[in-house]
Protein backbone atom coordinates (compact mmCIF):
# COMPACT_ATOMS: atom_id res chain seq x y z
CA UNK A 1 0.00 0.00 0.00
CA UNK A 2 1.26 3.62 -1.23
CA UNK A 3 1.85 5.81 1.89
CA UNK A 4 0.17 9.33 1.71
CA UNK A 5 2.42 11.89 -0.02
CA UNK A 6 3.72 14.09 2.80
CA UNK A 7 2.69 18.02 2.78
CA UNK A 8 4.92 21.27 3.59
CA UNK A 9 8.38 21.38 1.64
CA UNK A 10 10.14 18.44 -0.01
CA UNK A 11 12.68 17.24 2.46
CA UNK A 12 16.43 16.83 0.78
CA UNK A 13 17.10 13.85 2.96
CA UNK A 14 20.27 15.73 4.06
CA UNK A 15 19.76 16.92 7.74
CA UNK A 16 22.48 19.57 7.11
CA UNK A 17 21.12 21.32 3.51
CA UNK A 18 17.82 20.86 5.18
CA UNK A 19 18.62 23.23 8.05
CA UNK A 20 20.09 25.73 5.17
CA UNK A 21 17.15 25.72 3.48
CA UNK A 22 15.11 26.36 6.44
CA UNK A 23 13.11 23.42 5.48
CA UNK A 24 13.51 22.31 2.19
CA UNK A 25 13.01 22.47 -1.01
CA UNK A 26 9.06 24.37 -2.13
CA UNK A 27 6.99 21.65 -3.42
CA UNK A 28 6.04 21.63 -7.72
CA UNK A 29 9.31 24.40 -7.75
CA UNK A 30 12.07 23.80 -10.41
CA UNK A 31 15.76 23.87 -8.36
CA UNK A 32 19.09 24.10 -9.54
CA UNK A 33 21.98 21.96 -7.86
CA UNK A 34 24.99 23.22 -9.74
CA UNK A 35 29.12 22.16 -9.23
CA UNK A 36 31.95 20.46 -11.33
CA UNK A 37 32.14 17.14 -11.61
CA UNK A 38 32.71 15.35 -8.70
CA UNK A 39 31.48 17.71 -6.06
CA UNK A 40 28.50 15.22 -4.94
CA UNK A 41 26.23 16.61 -7.23
CA UNK A 42 24.23 12.95 -8.14
CA UNK A 43 25.40 11.46 -4.41
CA UNK A 44 22.75 14.87 -3.25
CA UNK A 45 19.85 14.24 -5.79
CA UNK A 46 19.47 10.21 -5.13
CA UNK A 47 19.67 11.61 -1.67
CA UNK A 48 16.32 13.61 -2.67
CA UNK A 49 14.48 10.89 -5.04
CA UNK A 50 15.14 8.29 -1.58
CA UNK A 51 13.93 10.73 0.69
CA UNK A 52 10.55 11.35 -1.52
CA UNK A 53 10.40 7.85 -1.70
CA UNK A 54 10.59 6.79 1.76
CA UNK A 55 7.39 9.08 2.37
CA UNK A 56 5.67 7.50 -0.14
CA UNK A 57 6.12 9.52 -3.25
CA UNK A 58 6.71 8.46 -6.93
CA UNK A 59 10.52 9.59 -7.57
CA UNK A 60 12.10 9.52 -11.06
CA UNK A 61 15.81 9.74 -11.93
CA UNK A 62 16.31 10.92 -15.64
CA UNK A 63 19.40 10.24 -16.80
CA UNK A 64 21.44 11.94 -19.98
CA UNK A 65 25.24 11.46 -19.11
CA UNK A 66 25.36 8.44 -16.80
CA UNK A 67 23.83 4.71 -17.39
CA UNK A 68 21.16 3.35 -15.13
CA UNK A 69 23.95 1.00 -14.51
CA UNK A 70 26.67 3.37 -13.33
CA UNK A 71 23.59 4.99 -11.20
CA UNK A 72 22.93 2.32 -9.15
CA UNK A 73 25.95 1.58 -8.59
CA UNK A 74 26.80 4.98 -7.45
CA UNK A 75 23.77 4.00 -4.98
CA UNK A 76 25.51 0.63 -3.62
CA UNK A 77 28.53 2.27 -2.70
CA UNK A 78 26.67 4.03 -0.37
CA UNK A 79 24.46 1.43 0.85
CA UNK A 80 21.84 2.02 -1.23
CA UNK A 81 19.39 -0.20 -3.39
CA UNK A 82 17.93 2.62 -5.20
CA UNK A 83 14.38 0.89 -4.20
CA UNK A 84 11.42 3.19 -4.83
CA UNK A 85 13.36 5.50 -7.41
CA UNK A 86 12.64 4.75 -10.79
CA UNK A 87 15.77 5.57 -13.35
CA UNK A 88 15.10 6.29 -16.93
CA UNK A 89 18.29 6.31 -18.90
CA UNK A 90 17.88 8.80 -22.16
CA UNK A 91 19.58 7.90 -24.54
CA UNK A 92 19.19 9.17 -28.73
CA UNK A 93 16.70 6.97 -30.81
CA UNK A 94 18.29 4.94 -33.06
CA UNK A 95 16.87 7.24 -36.05
CA UNK A 96 19.52 9.59 -34.95
CA UNK A 97 22.34 7.41 -34.37
CA UNK A 98 21.66 5.65 -38.30
CA UNK A 99 23.95 7.63 -41.02
CA UNK A 100 21.17 6.66 -43.72
CA UNK A 101 18.68 8.61 -41.97
CA UNK A 102 20.32 11.57 -40.64
CA UNK A 103 18.21 14.89 -42.30
CA UNK A 104 20.14 17.08 -44.22
CA UNK A 105 18.09 20.06 -44.83
CA UNK A 106 17.45 20.16 -41.10
CA UNK A 107 19.94 20.87 -38.33
CA UNK A 108 20.27 17.13 -36.59
CA UNK A 109 20.62 18.89 -33.10
CA UNK A 110 16.68 20.51 -33.86
CA UNK A 111 15.46 16.68 -33.74
CA UNK A 112 17.53 15.60 -31.37
CA UNK A 113 16.60 18.16 -28.55
CA UNK A 114 12.90 17.93 -29.34
CA UNK A 115 12.98 14.19 -29.11
CA UNK A 116 15.08 14.44 -25.95
CA UNK A 117 12.20 16.80 -24.40
CA UNK A 118 9.28 14.54 -26.18
CA UNK A 119 11.01 11.31 -24.25
CA UNK A 120 11.00 13.38 -20.88
CA UNK A 121 7.39 14.42 -21.17
CA UNK A 122 6.69 10.81 -22.01
CA UNK A 123 8.43 9.13 -18.56
CA UNK A 124 6.87 11.83 -16.64
CA UNK A 125 3.29 11.21 -18.14
CA UNK A 126 3.80 7.47 -17.52
CA UNK A 127 5.19 7.86 -14.10
CA UNK A 128 3.76 10.70 -13.10
CA UNK A 129 6.04 10.88 -10.33
CA UNK A 130 6.51 13.63 -7.11
CA UNK A 131 9.59 14.26 -7.59
CA UNK A 132 12.12 13.86 -10.51
CA UNK A 133 15.57 14.78 -11.22
CA UNK A 134 17.05 15.38 -14.66
CA UNK A 135 20.68 14.82 -15.02
CA UNK A 136 22.00 17.19 -16.61
CA UNK A 137 21.69 20.41 -18.39
CA UNK A 138 24.84 20.62 -19.76
CA UNK A 139 23.61 18.01 -22.51
CA UNK A 140 20.66 19.63 -23.43
CA UNK A 141 22.92 22.99 -23.51
CA UNK A 142 24.69 21.18 -26.30
CA UNK A 143 21.25 19.91 -28.17
CA UNK A 144 20.27 23.68 -27.81
CA UNK A 145 23.52 24.87 -29.43
CA UNK A 146 22.34 28.30 -28.59
CA UNK A 147 21.80 30.69 -24.92
CA UNK A 148 18.19 31.84 -26.47
CA UNK A 149 16.86 28.00 -27.62
CA UNK A 150 18.57 26.42 -23.92
CA UNK A 151 16.29 29.19 -22.27
CA UNK A 152 13.36 28.61 -24.00
CA UNK A 153 14.11 24.89 -23.21
CA UNK A 154 14.68 25.89 -19.44
CA UNK A 155 11.43 27.53 -19.34
CA UNK A 156 9.00 24.95 -21.88
CA UNK A 157 10.34 22.05 -18.79
CA UNK A 158 9.88 24.73 -16.27
CA UNK A 159 6.36 25.44 -17.32
CA UNK A 160 5.78 21.84 -18.21
CA UNK A 161 6.50 20.93 -14.47
CA UNK A 162 4.80 23.54 -13.23
CA UNK A 163 1.55 22.46 -14.39
CA UNK A 164 1.93 18.76 -13.18
CA UNK A 165 3.15 20.31 -9.35
CA UNK A 166 6.48 18.46 -9.55
CA UNK A 167 9.70 19.32 -7.84
CA UNK A 168 12.07 19.20 -10.09
CA UNK A 169 16.12 19.24 -9.48
CA UNK A 170 18.24 19.81 -12.50
CA UNK A 171 21.95 18.80 -12.07
CA UNK A 172 24.25 21.24 -14.32
CA UNK A 173 28.21 19.94 -13.93
CA UNK A 174 29.20 23.45 -15.50
CA UNK A 175 31.16 21.91 -18.20
CA UNK A 176 30.49 25.17 -20.54
CA UNK A 177 30.18 28.60 -20.19
CA UNK A 178 30.94 29.41 -16.35
CA UNK A 179 29.29 32.76 -16.94
CA UNK A 180 25.78 31.61 -18.46
CA UNK A 181 23.25 32.57 -16.11
CA UNK A 182 19.98 31.02 -17.97
CA UNK A 183 18.84 28.50 -15.88
CA UNK A 184 19.47 31.12 -12.42
CA UNK A 185 16.52 33.28 -13.36
CA UNK A 186 14.66 30.52 -13.89
CA UNK A 187 14.75 28.27 -11.12
CA UNK A 188 13.11 28.61 -7.85
CA UNK A 189 16.59 28.25 -6.23
CA UNK A 190 19.90 27.79 -6.91
CA UNK A 191 22.35 25.43 -4.36
CA UNK A 192 26.20 25.76 -5.77
CA UNK A 193 28.56 22.76 -4.60
CA UNK A 194 32.45 23.80 -4.81
CA UNK A 195 35.64 21.64 -4.41
CA UNK A 196 39.25 23.21 -3.39
CA UNK A 197 42.33 21.44 -3.32
CA UNK A 198 44.98 22.92 -0.83
CA UNK A 199 48.32 22.81 -0.33
CA UNK A 200 48.29 20.03 1.61
CA UNK A 201 45.68 17.09 2.97
CA UNK A 202 42.47 16.13 1.90
CA UNK A 203 40.43 18.42 -0.68
CA UNK A 204 37.82 20.62 0.67
CA UNK A 205 34.12 20.84 0.06
CA UNK A 206 31.48 23.72 0.74
CA UNK A 207 28.05 24.69 -0.34
CA UNK A 208 26.28 27.96 -0.84
CA UNK A 209 22.35 28.78 -1.50
CA UNK A 210 23.21 31.15 -3.95
CA UNK A 211 19.34 32.09 -4.82
CA UNK A 212 15.92 30.96 -3.18
CA UNK A 213 12.33 32.95 -3.81
CA UNK A 214 10.18 33.45 -1.34
CA UNK A 215 12.08 32.06 1.09
CA UNK A 216 15.18 32.80 3.85
CA UNK A 217 17.54 30.79 4.67
CA UNK A 218 21.20 30.35 5.85
CA UNK A 219 23.70 32.16 3.40
CA UNK A 220 27.25 32.19 3.38
CA UNK A 221 29.49 28.87 3.04
CA UNK A 222 28.84 25.58 4.37
CA UNK A 223 31.58 22.98 4.84
CA UNK A 224 30.54 19.15 3.32
CA UNK A 225 31.88 16.10 3.16
CA UNK A 226 30.85 12.98 1.05
CA UNK A 227 31.06 9.62 3.49
CA UNK A 228 29.61 6.33 2.68
CA UNK A 229 26.16 6.51 3.26
CA UNK A 230 25.84 9.78 1.60
CA UNK A 231 26.51 13.90 2.41
CA UNK A 232 27.92 15.26 5.95
CA UNK A 233 26.86 19.16 5.43
CA UNK A 234 27.49 21.30 8.52
CA UNK A 235 26.05 24.66 8.35
CA UNK A 236 27.62 27.68 9.10
CA UNK A 237 27.68 28.30 13.40
CA UNK A 238 25.57 31.45 14.37
CA UNK A 239 26.35 31.67 18.00
CA UNK A 240 23.49 34.02 18.25
CA UNK A 241 20.91 31.52 17.47
CA UNK A 242 21.60 29.57 20.65
CA UNK A 243 21.30 31.18 24.03
CA UNK A 244 20.39 29.09 27.40
CA UNK A 245 20.50 30.35 31.38
CA UNK A 246 22.84 28.87 33.62
CA UNK A 247 24.33 29.70 36.67
CA UNK A 248 27.85 31.82 35.90
CA UNK A 249 29.43 29.97 39.29
CA UNK A 250 32.98 30.14 39.34
CA UNK A 251 34.55 26.74 38.79
CA UNK A 252 37.70 25.24 40.35
CA UNK A 253 40.61 23.69 38.80
CA UNK A 254 41.20 21.56 42.16
CA UNK A 255 44.23 23.44 42.66
CA UNK A 256 44.48 25.83 45.45
CA UNK A 257 46.97 28.27 44.09
CA UNK A 258 45.96 28.96 40.49
CA UNK A 259 42.48 28.88 41.85
CA UNK A 260 43.78 31.81 44.19
CA UNK A 261 45.32 33.56 41.00
CA UNK A 262 42.05 33.39 39.30
CA UNK A 263 40.19 34.77 42.24
CA UNK A 264 38.19 31.65 42.80
CA UNK A 265 38.13 29.78 39.40
CA UNK A 266 37.31 29.71 36.08
CA UNK A 267 33.23 31.12 35.66
CA UNK A 268 31.00 29.05 33.75
CA UNK A 269 30.02 30.14 30.51
CA UNK A 270 33.40 31.67 29.81
CA UNK A 271 37.01 30.57 27.62
CA UNK A 272 40.15 30.77 29.15
CA UNK A 273 43.37 30.92 27.05
CA UNK A 274 46.34 29.17 28.27
CA UNK A 275 49.25 31.18 26.43
CA UNK A 276 53.05 29.93 26.45
CA UNK A 277 55.77 28.31 25.07
CA UNK A 278 56.57 24.52 24.22
CA UNK A 279 56.86 22.56 27.80
CA UNK A 280 55.66 24.88 30.16
CA UNK A 281 52.40 22.36 30.96
CA UNK A 282 49.41 24.22 29.01
CA UNK A 283 47.85 20.17 28.49
CA UNK A 284 47.98 19.59 32.22
CA UNK A 285 46.41 23.06 33.38
CA UNK A 286 43.73 22.65 31.35
CA UNK A 287 42.93 19.38 32.25
CA UNK A 288 43.30 19.92 35.85
CA UNK A 289 39.85 22.15 34.73
CA UNK A 290 38.25 18.91 33.26
CA UNK A 291 39.26 16.06 35.74
CA UNK A 292 37.85 18.66 38.58
CA UNK A 293 34.69 18.57 36.66
CA UNK A 294 34.81 15.01 36.16
CA UNK A 295 34.85 14.49 39.90
CA UNK A 296 31.51 17.19 40.35
CA UNK A 297 29.20 14.17 38.74
CA UNK A 298 30.46 15.79 34.64
CA UNK A 299 31.57 15.34 32.16
CA UNK A 300 34.12 16.92 29.97
CA UNK A 301 35.72 16.91 26.04
CA UNK A 302 39.20 16.60 24.73
CA UNK A 303 40.01 17.88 21.16
CA UNK A 304 43.60 16.55 20.45
CA UNK A 305 45.11 18.43 17.60
CA UNK A 306 48.56 18.18 18.06
CA UNK A 307 49.95 15.66 20.25
CA UNK A 308 49.66 11.50 19.70
CA UNK A 309 46.93 9.96 21.99
CA UNK A 310 48.79 7.08 22.98
CA UNK A 311 51.82 9.94 24.37
CA UNK A 312 49.19 11.75 25.87
CA UNK A 313 48.01 9.13 27.80
CA UNK A 314 51.89 8.08 28.85
CA UNK A 315 52.55 11.69 30.13
CA UNK A 316 49.72 12.30 32.30
CA UNK A 317 49.41 8.68 34.06
CA UNK A 318 52.93 10.19 35.18
CA UNK A 319 51.45 12.78 36.71
CA UNK A 320 48.14 10.63 38.19
CA UNK A 321 45.87 11.23 35.89
CA UNK A 322 44.54 8.34 33.94
CA UNK A 323 42.90 9.64 30.63
CA UNK A 324 42.34 6.34 29.38
CA UNK A 325 40.15 5.14 32.08
CA UNK A 326 38.30 8.20 31.91
CA UNK A 327 37.77 7.57 27.92
CA UNK A 328 36.80 3.99 28.68
CA UNK A 329 34.41 4.84 31.36
CA UNK A 330 32.46 7.93 29.52
CA UNK A 331 33.64 10.57 31.63
CA UNK A 332 36.04 12.04 29.36
CA UNK A 333 35.37 12.17 25.09
CA UNK A 334 38.67 12.58 23.63
CA UNK A 335 38.85 12.99 20.12
CA UNK A 336 42.71 13.19 17.98
CA UNK A 337 41.49 15.45 15.44
CA UNK A 338 43.53 15.36 11.65
CA UNK A 339 44.02 18.79 10.99
CA UNK A 340 44.96 18.23 7.49
CA UNK A 341 41.43 15.80 7.14
CA UNK A 342 38.90 18.09 8.70
CA UNK A 343 37.11 21.48 7.71
CA UNK A 344 36.39 24.19 10.42
CA UNK A 345 32.98 23.70 9.78
CA UNK A 346 32.91 19.68 10.57
CA UNK A 347 35.60 20.71 13.78
CA UNK A 348 32.28 23.13 15.03
CA UNK A 349 30.38 20.04 14.34
CA UNK A 350 31.57 17.50 16.44
CA UNK A 351 32.19 20.29 19.18
CA UNK A 352 28.32 21.29 18.80
CA UNK A 353 27.75 17.18 18.74
CA UNK A 354 29.25 16.79 22.38
CA UNK A 355 28.27 19.72 23.96
CA UNK A 356 24.22 19.34 22.64
CA UNK A 357 24.06 15.82 22.60
CA UNK A 358 26.49 14.75 25.04
CA UNK A 359 25.32 17.95 27.80
CA UNK A 360 29.31 18.74 27.87
CA UNK A 361 30.21 21.50 29.80
CA UNK A 362 34.27 21.71 29.80
CA UNK A 363 35.70 21.84 26.64
CA UNK A 364 39.24 21.47 25.87
CA UNK A 365 40.93 22.51 22.28
CA UNK A 366 45.04 21.54 22.38
CA UNK A 367 45.69 23.48 20.59
CA UNK A 368 44.80 25.89 18.28
CA UNK A 369 48.15 25.80 16.26
CA UNK A 370 46.70 22.58 15.04
CA UNK A 371 43.12 24.45 14.39
CA UNK A 372 44.81 27.28 12.03
CA UNK A 373 46.84 24.40 10.39
CA UNK A 374 42.86 23.13 9.39
CA UNK A 375 42.11 26.85 8.24
CA UNK A 376 45.29 28.53 6.99
CA UNK A 377 43.03 31.58 6.26
CA UNK A 378 43.87 33.64 9.55
CA UNK A 379 41.16 36.22 9.26
CA UNK A 380 38.73 33.48 8.87
CA UNK A 381 39.85 31.32 11.38
CA UNK A 382 39.35 34.22 13.91
CA UNK A 383 35.56 34.62 12.76
CA UNK A 384 35.35 30.91 13.10
CA UNK A 385 36.82 30.48 16.72
CA UNK A 386 34.46 34.21 17.81
CA UNK A 387 31.55 31.96 17.02
CA UNK A 388 32.42 28.98 17.77
CA UNK A 389 33.57 30.21 21.46
CA UNK A 390 30.50 32.70 21.53
CA UNK A 391 28.27 29.59 20.89
CA UNK A 392 29.78 27.52 23.71
CA UNK A 393 30.03 30.55 26.18
CA UNK A 394 26.22 30.77 25.67
CA UNK A 395 25.63 27.06 26.44
CA UNK A 396 27.42 27.54 29.64
CA UNK A 397 30.42 25.68 28.62
CA UNK A 398 33.69 26.68 30.05
CA UNK A 399 36.07 26.42 27.36
CA UNK A 400 39.64 26.17 27.66
CA UNK A 401 41.88 26.61 24.33
CA UNK A 402 45.82 26.47 24.49
CA UNK A 403 48.72 28.32 22.04
CA UNK A 404 51.89 27.52 21.84
CA UNK A 405 54.06 30.46 21.55
CA UNK A 406 57.02 30.17 18.84
CA UNK A 407 60.28 30.47 21.02
CA UNK A 408 61.29 29.45 24.84
CA UNK A 409 62.54 32.87 26.05
CA UNK A 410 63.18 35.97 24.67
CA UNK A 411 60.30 37.84 22.33
CA UNK A 412 57.92 35.01 21.55
CA UNK A 413 55.18 35.28 19.25
CA UNK A 414 51.61 33.39 18.32
CA UNK A 415 50.87 32.03 15.46
CA UNK A 416 47.88 33.87 15.84
CA UNK A 417 46.22 36.73 18.33
CA UNK A 418 43.04 35.15 19.41
CA UNK A 419 43.69 36.71 23.36
CA UNK A 420 40.74 39.37 22.67
CA UNK A 421 38.35 36.31 22.06
CA UNK A 422 39.06 34.88 25.04
CA UNK A 423 37.32 36.20 28.57
CA UNK A 424 40.38 34.81 30.69
CA UNK A 425 44.08 34.79 29.73
CA UNK A 426 46.53 32.86 31.42
CA UNK A 427 50.36 33.78 30.52
CA UNK A 428 53.16 31.00 31.64
CA UNK A 429 56.84 32.01 30.69
CA UNK A 430 60.24 30.43 31.71
CA UNK A 431 62.50 32.25 34.32
CA UNK A 432 65.88 31.58 36.11
CA UNK A 433 66.62 31.55 39.67
CA UNK A 434 69.22 30.29 42.08
CA UNK A 435 70.65 28.24 38.96
CA UNK A 436 67.81 26.59 37.79
CA UNK A 437 64.95 27.46 35.26
CA UNK A 438 61.46 27.85 36.48
CA UNK A 439 57.88 28.20 34.93
CA UNK A 440 55.80 31.76 36.24
CA UNK A 441 52.29 31.70 35.92
CA UNK A 442 50.41 35.35 35.77
CA UNK A 443 46.51 36.19 34.72
CA UNK A 444 47.05 38.55 32.05
CA UNK A 445 43.37 39.19 31.46
CA UNK A 446 40.43 38.08 33.49
CA UNK A 447 36.17 39.74 32.04
CA UNK A 448 34.23 37.58 34.78
CA UNK A 449 35.38 38.98 38.14
CA UNK A 450 38.48 39.99 39.80
CA UNK A 451 41.91 37.93 39.58
CA UNK A 452 45.26 38.68 41.61
CA UNK A 453 47.91 40.81 39.30
CA UNK A 454 50.62 38.94 40.85
CA UNK A 455 52.94 36.37 39.49
CA UNK A 456 52.82 32.77 41.15
CA UNK A 457 55.66 30.26 40.24
CA UNK A 458 54.50 27.05 39.55
CA UNK A 459 55.73 22.89 40.01
CA UNK A 460 55.54 20.16 37.91
CA UNK A 461 56.51 16.74 39.16
CA UNK A 462 55.10 13.25 39.50
CA UNK A 463 52.97 14.95 42.13
CA UNK A 464 50.99 16.81 39.47
CA UNK A 465 50.66 20.90 39.23
CA UNK A 466 51.99 22.88 42.58
CA UNK A 467 51.49 27.05 42.18
CA UNK A 468 53.13 28.60 45.22
CA UNK A 469 52.44 31.60 47.00
CA UNK A 470 52.92 35.19 44.76
CA UNK A 471 56.34 36.11 44.00
CA UNK A 472 56.88 39.81 44.61
CA UNK A 473 60.57 39.99 42.77
CA UNK A 474 59.96 39.43 39.32
CA UNK A 475 60.64 41.80 36.64
CA UNK A 476 60.17 41.39 32.56
CA UNK A 477 57.70 39.09 32.67
CA UNK A 478 55.81 41.17 29.52
CA UNK A 479 58.99 41.40 27.53
CA UNK A 480 59.23 37.68 27.44
CA UNK A 481 62.22 37.21 29.71
CA UNK A 482 60.91 37.07 33.23
CA UNK A 483 64.03 38.06 36.01
CA UNK A 484 63.65 37.01 39.91
CA UNK A 485 65.14 39.73 41.75
CA UNK A 486 63.47 38.69 44.97
CA UNK A 487 65.05 36.56 47.77
CA UNK A 488 65.04 32.79 47.51
CA UNK A 489 62.71 31.61 50.44
CA UNK A 490 59.60 32.73 48.64
CA UNK A 491 60.44 30.48 45.74
CA UNK A 492 59.00 26.62 45.67
CA UNK A 493 61.58 24.60 47.56
CA UNK A 494 62.88 27.49 49.42
CA UNK A 495 66.12 27.46 47.35
CA UNK A 496 68.91 29.78 48.31
CA UNK A 497 69.61 32.96 45.85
Amino acid sequence: MTKPVASGDAMTGIAGLDEILCGGFIRGRVFLLEGSPGTGKTTAALEFLLAGAAMGERTLYITLSETEEELRDAGRSHGWELDGVEVFELVPPESLLDEQQQQSLLYSSDLELGETTRMIFDAVEQLKPHRVVIDSLSEIRLLAQSSLRYRRQVLALKHYFAKKAVTVLLLDDLTTEALDKTVHSVAHGVVRLEERAPEYGAERRRLRVVKYRSRRFRGGYHDFNIKTGGLEIYPRLVSSEHRTDFDRRPLSSGEAGLDGLLGGGVERGSSCLILGPAGTGKSLMSLYFAVTAIKRGEKAALFVFDEELGLLFSRMMAFGIDLERLSADGHLMIQQIDAAELSPGEFAARVREVVDGAGIKTVIIDSLNGYQAAMPEESFLVLHMHELLQYLNRQGASTFLTVAQHGLVGEMKSPVDVTYLADTVLLLRYFEAAGHVRRAVSVIKKRTGEHEKTIREYAIDDRGLTVGAPLEGFQGVLRGVPSFVGTGAALLGGDAS
